[in-house]
């Protein structure tokens, strides 16, 4: 069976005086690019079976405004994850899940896709290299098990930008 994984940047997030980054809500920018994600996740997308997000008020508000109803799990260490914890946590992902959501930050999220993905001259990877903005989306396919993700088993099917 073919695994998908799709990683996503938090929405565009608002700066409140005297709130801790990780308190930090989305903008009413970041609600509706998140909003518009979520519609293209729909239209374009393999039904996602579960979600993982990091803690952060801004990527909770992103979920949301996404409107995905699948399973969540919450990952405090999604937070300020690097590309390697990022994809062991991609291989503990139940083998009864064919579509894995996981809401992130920058650097980790665009470090990830670009390490799992096997080619890095397409088009959406060099439009990736170049800037994984707030809301952006890659979507990477896998075969056959969540185990066997690894640097380079990745095939970059689309990087997509809601705007």
């Amino acid at each position: 069976m073919t695994r998908t994984l799709i990683l996503m940047r938090h929405g565009k997030s608002a700066y409140p005086p005297g709130i801790d980054d990780h308190e930090r809500p989305l903008a009413p920018r970041g609600q509706r690019e998140a909003a518009l994600a979520g519609d293209w996740l729909r239209a374009t997308q393999p039904p996602i079976d579960a979600v993982r997000c990091s803690t952060a008020t801004r990527t909770r508000e992103t979920l949301a405004a996404t409107a995905i109803d699948a399973p969540v799990e919450y990952d405090a260490g999604i937070y300020e994850a690097e590309a390697d914890r990022l994809i062991e946590l991609v291989q503990l992902t139940d083998p009864a899940v064919s579509t894995l959501l996981v809401i992130g930050h920058s650097p980790g999220m665009p470090w990830t896709a670009w390490d799992l993905a096997a080619e890095h001259d397409t088009e959406d990877a060099l439009r990736l290299s170049r800037k994984f903005p707030t809301s952006a989306l890659a979507v990477l396919r896998f075969a056959p098990g969540w185990d066997d993700v690894r640097p380079g088993a990745g095939e970059l099917v689309t990087f997509h930008v809601p705007r």
